[in-house]
């Protein structure tokens, strides 16, 4: 198969962009209020719906009804979670992250003094401007908690969001990933982003034979087990309907998909077209930094860019512990 170059605003380079502020949107005073109002009606109406069930019900409300009210993503929505001034800037960030350069960092985000299940309504709140809130894991959590758990991560179960090593440039399954830090480490887990349609058009250009493999069938682990389910194939790049390419890397699945036992071994192409994937995503014309603080709440296009980690050390008291919260949209 003949693969050509992709055209558009989702090809970019970190090395043109990072004196160039048009890619963080910092929110006003005047947004955060509106937040912490959003968040606080939100509490009160579910609440005041968990009442009305109790009392039918016979049963007092418990703090327990109002946690799990919180954390329940069908009950906050771009209808109970009421943005007048900065539901348009939401609706612009969407329309940067289909049609623009694929990333948006939204900063001043408001989480200091607020509980674990606020923080949550807001991350909801405000990704549900964006796009539509994609289930989480095996039981559908609309929020993941992004924090060391101490899991090994050579082990087949062990998702990257629960340790504290370095991550290997990826995307995730969804259109979009939403990341808002609530802590940052004591040191480290710093986030970078390249435009996977430049490091695909790089390919292109220079390793032509190449971009062909990347088009082929390739293992993924789900890392879900050791089971024939946990493995399947699919492209790394895809052609997307109307135009362009869709880009889903995960060298770190990839690899772990290699202990199936009925997984075939990389083919050489393979493994080269890996290595050059892996040169050009820490290639520092590529890369874009960003150290994640305290409301930063980064939204990224899965089908246009690829993100990463670097380890980090955490404090050793939980309380301080690096935290964030990870959601995933759908745009369609």
């Amino acid at each position: 198969m003949a693969v050509a170059e992709v055209l558009g605003p989702g090809e970019w380079l970190g090395s043109e962009l990072r004196d160039d502020d048009s890619w963080r949107i910092r929110l006003t005073e005047a947004h955060r209020q509106e937040v912490l109002a959003a968040v606080h009606a939100a509490g009160r109406e579910i609440t005041e719906a968990h009442r009305q069930e109790a009392l039918v019900a016979g049963s007092e409300v418990t703090e327990a009804h109002r946690q799990e009210a919180l954390v329940a993503g069908r009950e906050v929505s771009r209808e109970s979670f009421r943005l007048p001034t900065l539901g348009p800037v939401l609706r612009r960030v969407r329309d940067e992250l289909t049609h623009g350069r694929g990333f948006v960092l939204l900063q001043g985000v408001p989480v200091e003094g607020l509980s674990e299940r606020q923080c949550e309504t807001v991350a909801l709140g405000l990704a549900s401007h964006v796009g539509g809130i994609v289930p989480q894991g095996p039981e559908g959590a609309p929020v993941m908690h992004v924090r060391d758990t101490g899991a090994d991560p050579s082990h087949a179960r062990t998702k990257s969001y629960q340790h504290s090593g370095r991550l290997g440039y990826h995307s995730d399954p969804t259109d979009v990933v939403a990341l808002l830090c609530v802590r940052p480490a004591k040191s480290g887990g710093l986030s970078a982003v390249v435009s996977s349609v430049a490091v695909h058009n790089e390919v292109v250009r220079t390793r032509p034979d190449l971009a062909e493999v990347l088009y082929e069938p390739w293992w993924h682990d789900r890392r879900t087990g050791d089971g024939p389910d946990s493995f399947y194939t699919k492209p790394i790049c895809a052609a997307r309907p109307g135009g362009g390419v869709s880009i889903a890397y995960g060298p770190d699945y990839l690899r772990s998909a290699q202990r199936g036992a009925t997984v075939p071994p990389f083919t050489r192409a393979q493994e080269e077209a890996m290595s050059l994937l892996d040169d050009l995503t820490n290639d520092a014309r590529f890369t874009l930094s960003m150290d994640l603080r305290p409301g930063d709440l980064q939204f990224l296009n899965n089908h246009v860019t690829l993100h990463s980690r670097t380890a980090y050390e955490d404090h050793p008291e939980p309380s301080r512990r690096r935290h964030l919260l990870r959601l995933w949209l759908t745009t369609g």
